[in-house]
């Protein structure tokens, strides 16, 4: 099934359902297909630590969200942008990848690229321009048009994402020790949560505060008895075990046991394939299957760069897991 997964990529997406709750909850279909609705998020409501470990505490129930790879760029809709991550969420349930960078004065901006030739109006390194000069750029959607929005803060990040959705904070040039200190400044333990790259930096922050919520890269059996000797609870993480399906089948099944749930990418294949058939106008296929078997037999979350698309064709006519319903909500923009 695996090799199937990895050999079959994709087509368009092919429905939005929708379905409402008596509680109140609004599934992605939802936005997708009524007026009234394009003003609604649909939000992942978490309020303390408890709660985010909670959301990824392993059940064997779906997740029912996506990743947003830098929040789900697309057509007049830059990545690492505030008004992107509510682009996503008013179609689907997402949390947003993010990449902080430090400026010339210190600041913490969301940016991917070390360079700003790619996605602003700017040239040169982000390191090398203060926060003021970075907010007289503009931000370019994928296709490198200029839109009206500028370099966020991870500030504002911050702020904004308090009670909408969870923000993964990568890397890039900000050690683990200055992130957890910005998570602390804003009382984010409950909505904001690191990528960390080697177990010692698991190690760290979980020395520093325990709440935070990290992503490891645990891709095989052996990472997965090298974390249990780190002392850090397996609640506290969730598992990247890669860009590409791992190779041992069992690998997955491992980690769940451990009461952890695992994140696989597809920005780097699948989603690329998606997006050839899409312009290409081929039918739609097994695009469903395909992402269903990976989410089946890999994942317990995708990452990807096509949020809004994925989302709404995981889940956008599934109902939300009861042990899981209570974080899930729609919300007035």
């Amino acid at each position: 099934m695996l090799t199937r997964v990895r050999k079959t990529f994709l087509a368009p997406l092919i429905y939005a359902g929708v379905l409402l709750f008596g509680t109140g909850l609004t599934l992605a279909g939802d936005a997708a297909n009524h007026g009234s609705a394009r003003s609604r998020l649909n939000v992942i409501h978490l309020r303390t630590p408890e709660e985010l470990r909670e959301l990824f505490r392993y059940t064997g129930e779906s997740m029912h969200f996506v990743s947003a790879h830098r929040g789900g760029s697309q057509a007049g809709f830059p990545e690492n942008c505030i008004a992107t991550f509510e682009n996503t969420l008013k179609r689907t349930f997402a949390i947003m990848e993010i990449d902080p960078r430090f400026t010339k004065d210190g600041q913490i901006v969301v940016h991917h690229d070390p360079t700003l030739d790619r996605t602003t109006t700017g040239r040169g390194l982000v390191a090398d321009m203060t926060l003021s000069q970075l907010k007289e750029l503009r931000l370019k959607d994928p296709d490198g048009r200029v839109t009206d929005f500028q370099i966020p803060t991870l500030d504002e990040m911050l702020e904004w994402a308090r009670g909408k959705t969870l923000l993964v904070l990568d890397q890039k040039d900000v050690p683990v020790e200055v992130r957890v200190k910005k998570i602390e400044e804003h009382q984010a333990e409950a909505f904001a949560m690191l990528i960390v790259y080697s177990f010692k930096d698991a190690q760290t922050c979980y020395a520093l505060n325990e709440d935070i919520m990290m992503e490891v890269m645990i891709p095989n059996r052996e990472k997965v008895r090298e974390f249990d000797a780190t002392g850090v609870p397996w609640s506290n993480i969730i598992a990247f075990t890669g860009h590409t399906p791992p190779e041992d089948e069992t690998l997955k099944n491992m980690i769940n046991a451990k009461g952890a749930c695992c994140l696989v990418g597809t920005s780097r294949n699948l989603d690329k394939e998606f997006s050839l058939l899409k312009a290409s106008g081929d039918a739609p296929g097994s695009v469903e299957r395909q992402y269903r078997e990976l989410l089946k037999c890999t994942a317990d979350v995708i990452e990807t760069d096509l949020p809004r698309q994925v989302g709404e064709l995981l889940y956008g006519e599934s109902e939300i897991p009861v042990s899981k319903r209570q974080f899930f909500r729609s919300r007035q923009l």
